[in-house]
């Protein structure tokens, strides 16, 4: 007889399936396995997450098959997320269904698609794409009879909407999900997850560019101090391998930090259950000060150095005059979205539900999207 149970080491301060708040929609299932299992799988599963692979970090995917998409991206999210919540003792199942879910709502054209969107939708509600995640799995898919959405737990559906970075603070919390307090700790930790997975994919990601190089990268405190530790280990090293060890030691690091000072903050303020966590209700996952002071130094390198590079603010023109023109042309004539989208314009509005499709565009859709109504010799 196979074993369903969930991880019976998780720590009392853990998020455990057994003791959820359930769903919004209750189901009829024989299903044994843990409920943030059967919630992973859903987002795996779902035609949002598939899109991923096709959906911008910072280079167009058509630049080259080596480039993060949206998809790898959420992957290595959830492998950082999984080391460091096994470390902690915390529920790797929704700490790995946290990860892989947040950026399903992410727009094409990475950031800038999401700039576009939300200026577009003023006076109508704004756009974020970690509120646009939460409706994907709560409205947007289309899977399942009894209900809209994956109808998932309601501990993913908060992390999902509390999921906070510095492109993304969020606005839109809904009254049932506790506005006013920090996530669990799972939820926390994504937010560093997210954050360590795309400093270092980018630097890989720039130096295979070009827009990036090794001398540039020589006065980033950060990056020199593992890249002297790999040289020291390695004397004889070549570039291409220095690049692959450094990256690969700097994301140790900083799981082994975050590791060090969540495990110090929960002894600290006496976390020992989930109502700790909401009662204490402070951010326990984060860097040391010495590491937090390196890592904002790397942030503010990438963005003088590869997302202000004049040929990705050639990319980002180019997304603004795609968007932009679709959109305001579906809005014109709504009739021309495709006719499951003609029944959402009633509940939601014509503005929303033209934003929830752009929104869910891969770059490529968009781009042929854009040459189907424009081009005039190119086929409907």
């Amino acid at each position: 007889m196979f074993d369903y149970s969930e991880r019976s080491d998780l720590a009392p301060y853990a998020c455990k399936s057994a003791e959820s708040r359930g769903r919004k929609c209750h189901e009829a299932s024989g299903d044994p396995r843990p409920m943030f299992e059967r919630d992973r799988d859903r987002i795996i599963h779902c035609a949002a997450f598939r899109r991923l692979e096709y959906k911008t970090q910072v280079f167009l995917n058509h630049e080259g098959d080596y480039y993060r998409t949206r998809l790898t991206h959420s992957l290595e999210v959830a492998q950082i997320g999984t080391a460091i919540a096994r470390r902690l003792r915390l529920n790797t199942d929704l700490t790995e269904a946290l990860a892989l879910a947040h950026d399903l709502g992410h727009t094409p054209f990475g950031h800038t698609g999401e700039e576009v969107l939300n200026q577009l939708m003023q006076g109508h509600g704004g756009f974020e794409h970690n509120y646009q995640s939460f409706r994907v799995v709560d409205q947007l898919e289309e899977r399942y009879v009894e209900f809209d959405g994956l109808n998932l737990s309601w501990e993913v559906r908060e992390g999902i909407l509390k999921h906070s970075s510095p492109h993304d603070v969020p606005t839109n919390i809904l009254d049932e999900f506790l506005p006013a307090t920090v996530p669990s700790i799972e939820g926390q930790l994504i937010n560093y997850a997210d954050e360590i997975a795309y400093n270092n994919h980018d630097i890989d990601d720039g130096l295979k560019s070009g827009y990036l190089t090794l001398d540039l990268l020589k006065g980033v405190a950060l990056w020199q101090r593992m890249a002297d530790r790999v040289r020291l280990r390695y004397p004889a090293i070549d570039d291409k391998r220095l690049v692959a060890r450094t990256v690969s030691a700097l994301i140790g690091m900083q799981i082994t930090d975050i590791c060090e000072t969540t495990w110090s903050n929960i002894q600290q303020f006496g976390i020992h259950s989930l109502d700790d966590l909401r009662r204490v209700n402070r951010v326990l996952v984060h860097f040391s000060p010495e590491v937090e002071a390196e890592n904002l130094a790397l942030k503010r390198f990438l963005k003088e150095r590869l997302y202000r590079h004049h040929k990705v603010d050639k990319m980002r023109v180019k997304a603004e005059h795609i968007l932009t023109r679709l959109f305001e042309t579906y809005l014109r004539r709504p009739n021309l979205l495709p006719p499951k989208y003609h029944r959402r314009i009633e509940k939601n509005g014509v503005e929303r539900t033209v934003a929830d499709y752009l929104a869910g565009m891969t770059d490529r859709y968009a781009l042929d999207d854009y040459k189907t109504l424009f081009e005039t010799f190119e086929r409907v």
